[in-house]
């Protein structure tokens, strides 16, 4: 917990307190990372590999790793803490707040207890008991390797079942449904059709597709090269360039050459810089109600369901083709009656967490934080027409709730059209030469599959879940932001109106290209705007449409800096918005020094970006109506979607890759 100068950077922004660090190592007992809110961004494993480097132990005989270490959170975000179970650390969640800096704690981890000055000063339970052989194996992947040669060699000489594992401990069966994310699950593991995997229940979910982003994914490469990997098992493992293409270091173009070639021997399908966004291509790949991963955390299933891992285990997943789950709960967000004129769906993204706190299930501050997406499945009802594009700016937004995962419970109509034009895109990828083609061709194969017999799970009406948040529609009148610098800290527009913004972002995995052409609309004959606007589409494609239709020349004479598709600032590692800035964004999240150093930033819709664009402040929701009401008249037009299948180049390219 960083509080006091004996914690506080050596070098600011480039050396952490090393001698800090030291000095507690030197009152010779093992030191321990505490925080309140522990993990929640970016990159999992860069950060597990950074705490264990300066707090864990050398591994014998492998040169630049280290493993074990302890981690203590009142909340640790999933995939941080999956990550540290990976490496063979400690994650406890406990109550921390009588824990500081430099004090000397006794953890009994068998007791559940946390003790200073010989008192008790926190209890816990630990997730599953298995936790400890992850521990002892220096891992959970090597256990899990090593459970399972044991077994099979075990098998082989004729000797019973070894009981030298603990082994997870199935939670009792209540007998009631099971929601759409446990179905999924529960497919993916092969039981019975319609039978669902019980919350708490250990498993090994197929994997079908895996994703992989080029700052974790050299880190992957590494994983993959210490599994011995020379095939994927997954059935589709992506690799994507979009974190670094724009502006590359010379390690980034040496990724850039090597990579690719490295995940398509493999039978991966590799992206190429400028190609964009992981999220929005891998999207374009996906089969509906499958199970898969990605060393992203906004690797969030639209269609199916996904839980984000750190390097370690998107390798493992992408090697074995199923990966470790200790299934989490569910909380289900139930969405009814109709939008309401000017409200968008980036403001049901926001609406989520501000029901939550109303409901007493998330507070804002970090101290004492309550969460209930925390580690859970966030499910969403009640918006059943939404595009699949549109549905994942729902999917995304889980990430900054710390969930673990998220469904979108779609009609098929809008999965049976996504399909279809995702189909003419795979066959356009065969023919500009992208590799794998055998695996593009062996998924083009499975959604034809499909759409000859469009099945989808349901969750059944008596399925449980932790919490249940309504939402309805006809209670939000004005748009939603997350203000600075956290997600969960929303507002409604009239609560923040008037704020003066420096900079505008119009970018990140969070739009399509309906949003670009919304805020070229609100652009239109306007010069010389107030602010310093950054505008990234997600993919080339979308990039190549927006040129065509001449938006491109409406955010040049407005000033705006086009940038290539791509993460852009949404990451910050490494265009940044001005040191200090107001930043008005439609990125993912927005914790402090992320888009740049010491901004303060909101988030919401691409439309209100707009507008703050050419204010150079927030707008009263009255601007803001009035404004967007110029949408209204060729909303049509506006939010029309990357249909491959109806745009004549695609097809045309499609159309010379035998069927």
């Amino acid at each position: 917990k960083r509080d006091g100068a004996a914690f506080e950077p050596e070098e600011d922004g480039k050396r952490g307190p090393i001698q800090a660090i030291a000095d507690l190592k030197d009152k010779g007992h093992l030191v321990a990372y505490v925080g309140d809110v522990v993990g929640t961004g970016s990159s999992r494993k860069s950060a597990t590999n950074s705490v264990l480097w300066w707090t864990g132990e050398d591994i014998p005989y492998i040169p630049n790793k280290r493993f074990g270490g302890v981690c203590l959170g009142s909340k640790i975000a999933p995939i941080f803490y999956n990550t540290m179970e990976d490496a063979g650390a400690l994650p406890i969640e406990l109550d921390v707040s009588q824990m500081e800096h430099g004090d000397v704690v006794e953890l009994r981890p068998y007791d559940g207890k946390a003790l200073k000055n010989g008192q008790v000063i926190a209890e816990f339970a630990m997730k599953s008991d298995v936790l400890f052989d992850e521990v002892r194996a220096g891992g959970r992947i090597p256990l899990i390797v090593g459970r399972g040669l044991t077994a099979k060699a075990r098998e082989f000489l004729g000797l019973p079942a070894s009981d030298l594992f603990r082994l997870p401990m199935d939670p009792p069966d209540t007998g009631k449904g099971f929601s759409l994310a446990q179905k999924m699950v529960g497919r993916a593991c092969g039981l019975p059709e319609g039978q669902g995997m019980r919350p708490g229940t250990y498993c090994e979910p197929k994997m079908t597709s895996v994703g992989s982003q080029d700052t974790t994914g050299p880190m992957t490469r590494d994983e993959l090269k210490d599994l011995a990997c020379l095939g994927f098992s997954a059935d589709l493992v992506m690799q994507s360039f979009c974190h670094t293409a724009a502006y590359p270091k010379p390690v980034d173009v040496k990724t850039h050459h090597t990579l690719p070639e490295f995940i398509s021997t493999r039978g991966g399908v590799s992206l190429r810089p400028g190609d964009g966004v992981i999220h929005s291509w891998l999207n374009r790949m996906l089969l509906p109600d499958t199970v898969g991963t990605g060393g992203d955390s906004h690797t969030r299933f639209p269609i199916g369901i996904s839980f984000p891992a750190g390097s370690g285990l998107v390798a493992f997943a992408a090697a074995t083709g199923v990966m470790p789950l200790d299934m989490p709960e569910s909380v289900l967000v139930r969405f009814k009656g109709e939008m309401q004129p000017g409200v968008t769906l980036r403001d049901l993204v926001n609406a989520i967490p501000l029901y939550a706190i109303k409901d007493g299930l998330l507070t804002v501050a970090k101290q004492g934080k309550k969460n209930i997406f925390s580690g859970r499945i966030l499910e969403i009802e009640g918006l059943p027409n939404l595009k699949v594009e549109q549905a994942f700016e729902l999917s995304d937004a889980s990430a900054e709730r710390s969930a673990a995962g998220c469904t979108v419970h779609l009609d098929k109509a809008p999965i049976v059209e996504y399909l279809t034009s995702n189909i003419t895109l795979l066959r356009w990828m065969i023919a500009e030469g992208y590799a794998d083609a055998r695996t593009l061709g062996r998924r083009i194969k499975k959604m034809e599959e499909w759409l000859a017999d469009p099945q989808l799970l349901q969750p059944d009406a008596d399925a449980e879940y932790a919490a249940v948040i309504e939402i309805d529609l006809a209670d939000i009148h004005e748009p939603i932001v997350a203000c600075p610098n956290d997600p969960d800290d929303v507002k409604t527009l009239s609560e923040v109106a008037g704020a003066a913004i420096d900079e505008v972002f119009i970018g990140s995995c969070m739009t399509n290209i309906g949003h670009f052409r919304a805020a070229a609309k609100l652009l239109e004959g306007k010069r010389d705007i107030p602010t310093r606007l950054w505008v990234a589409p997600p993919t080339k494609m979308d990039a190549s449409e927006l040129t065509k239709e001449g938006h491109y020349g409406t955010f040049g004479a407005a000033g705006a800096r086009m940038e290539m598709p791509g993460c852009s600032l949404c990451m910050g590692n490494q265009a940044q918005a001005r040191e200090g800035a107001t930043v008005f964004s439609t990125s993912t999240r927005n914790f402090p020094n992320r888009l740049g150093r010491n901004t303060n930033v909101y988030l919401g819709s691409a439309e209100l970006a707009a507008i703050c664009s050419r204010l150079g402040r927030i707008p009263t929701k009255d601007e803001y109506m009035a404004d967007v009401g110029v949408i209204k008249t060729s909303g049509d037009q506006i939010y029309r979607y990357m249909n491959f299948d109806q745009i004549q180049e695609y097809q045309d390219m499609a159309d010379t890759v035998a069927a």
